[in-house]
């Protein structure tokens, strides 16, 4: 009897989607209805390019990556506390505003501190590049795939919060699934210059967007976008920072 209850409380590859699925659907909310959070994610993309633009070591870009994170996290803790305050708040209380000017606090503390970061980190390379010119930095393939990847997420979850169709991992404009297989497809066409390989991927990332289709989940138009917005970003990132 014990064994049976202990496999009803284990979670299910279905639950962890259900969760990821709600997750997902947070940061959907908070993009589409907080002008500041979409801000913070066109800073991130705008940081990434820039990180990659000058060249920054591993740690460095691994401290500015945290930096970032910590703010998009403070902004969807303020968002949600906003919520709560609102929902059992009626009416004005100085409780309810000490509560919402402290989560905001946290952003500014969290916002100031990745300003510090940024400035101590990129501003001696930015020093750099302004006294000695831009050089022809070659930069690692595995590097600029996953540069790829994270803008080609976050354009994907700032695309479907202005649409406001569908669920994040099912339905609505754009296919991530199909973004993030023609990515893929892109990058292992650049880095491996095999037309064998290449032709592979592509083949599987059809096979992915048309499952979507035949699953009922996406339309052929919503693929298509969702793969040229994949693809075409990947390129240009390949094209700007290889």
């Amino acid at each position: 009897m014990e064994e049976k209850e202990s496999e009803k409380k284990r979670p299910t590859i279905k639950s962890w989607f259900e969760s990821a699925n709600l997750a997902i659907e947070g940061i959907l909310y908070v993009s589409k209805t907080q002008r500041h959070m979409r801000w913070h994610f066109i800073s991130a993309i705008a940081i990434l390019f820039i990180c990659l633009f000058l060249g920054i070591n591993k740690l460095e870009f691994i401290a500015i990556t945290v930096a970032v994170v910590l703010v998009l996290f403070a902004e969807m803790l303020n968002t949600a506390v906003e919520i709560v305050v609102d929902t059992f708040a009626d009416k004005y209380h100085p409780l309810a505003k000490i509560a919402k000017d402290i989560a905001a606090g946290a952003v500014f503390i969290a916002a100031f501190g990745a300003i510090v970061v940024g400035y101590l980190i990129l501003f001696p390379s930015v020093t750099v590049v302004i006294t000695k010119g831009i050089t022809n930095v070659k930069y690692t393939s595995e590097h600029i795939t996953f540069i790829s990847l994270i803008v080609v997420l976050i354009a994907v979850i700032i695309t479907k919060s202005y649409v406001g169709r569908g669920l994040p991992l099912r339905g609505g404009f754009p296919s991530g699934h199909a973004a993030v297989a023609f990515s893929i497809w892109v990058s292992v066409t650049l880095i491996t210059t095999n037309p064998f390989i290449s032709l592979l991927i592509f083949i599987l990332s059809v096979i992915v967007g048309r499952s979507r289709v035949t699953a009922g989940v996406h339309t052929t138009w919503e693929v298509i976008l969702g793969g040229l917005i994949g693809g075409l970003t990947t390129l240009l990132i390949f094209q700007l920072f290889k």
